[in-house]
C-alpha cells in the first residue's frame, strides 16, 4: 500500500511525524492481522510490538511522567517555625515566612505548594535532589524496578568481587 505523498509524488511537512504515523498503521495492520486475545493477558501486543517500530519511550533520554496524584495529594504539610523562617524556597528563592504552610517532599526539602505542585505535575522528582515519587505511568514504574534491579545486581557483583581479592 502506497503513502498518501508517494500516490500524489509530493514530500510530507513533517517528515518525522509522517515516519511515526506510518509506524503507528504498521502497528494497527499487526494487530488487525493477529487479532488473538487470551482470558487473563493484559494487552494486545507485546513489547516486541513497540520496539520493532521505535515506540517504546526511552526513559533514561526522557523525562519522567508526572507524580502520582494521589501521592502528591498525600505529602506532609509543615508549619515553618521560628528557627526555619530563614529558610528559603529552592524554586522562588523567597524566605518563608513563620507560621507559613509548606510541603515537604519525602526527601525533607521544603517547598511552597504555588512552587512545588505545578513541578510536580510535570515531573515526580525534588527539584533539588531529584528524589523520584511513585508515578502513575505503568510503564515508567517497571522501568524504575528494572533499574533498581540492575543497580542492586551491579553492587552485588562488585561485593563479590571486593570479597574475593580481601
Amino acid at each position: 500500500m502506497a503513502s498518501y505523498f508517494d500516490e500524489h509524488d509530493c514530500e510530507p511537512v513533517n517528515p518525522e511525524r509522517e515516519a511515526r504515523n506510518s509506524m503507528l498503521l504498521e502497528l494497527a495492520r499487526r494487530v488487525r492481522g493477529a487479532w488473538t486475545w487470551a482470558p487473563g493477558s493484559r494487552s494486545l501486543f507485546n513489547r516486541m510490538d513497540f520496539e520493532d517500530l521505535g515506540l517504546v519511550v526511552d526513559w533514561d533520554h526522557h523525562l519522567p511522567p508526572p507524580a502520582a496524584k494521589a501521592v502528591v495529594e498525600t505529602l506532609p504539610r509543615t508549619v515553618i517555625s521560628s528557627s526555619q523562617a530563614e529558610l528559603k524556597c529552592p524554586v522562588c528563592l523567597l524566605e518563608f515566612e513563620e507560621e507559613e504552610t509548606v510541603i515537604e517532599m519525602p526527601c525533607h526539602h521544603l517547598f511552597h505548594s504555588n512552587c512545588i505542585l505545578p513541578w510536580l505535575s510535570k515531573t515526580n522528582s525534588c527539584p533539588l535532589c531529584r528524589h523520584e515519587l511513585p508515578t502513575d505511568d505503568d510503564t515508567y514504574e517497571e522501568h524504575r524496578r528494572d533499574k533498581a534491579r540492575k543497580q542492586q545486581q551491579q553492587h552485588r557483583l562488585e561485593n563479590l568481587h571486593g570479597a574475593m581479592y580481601t
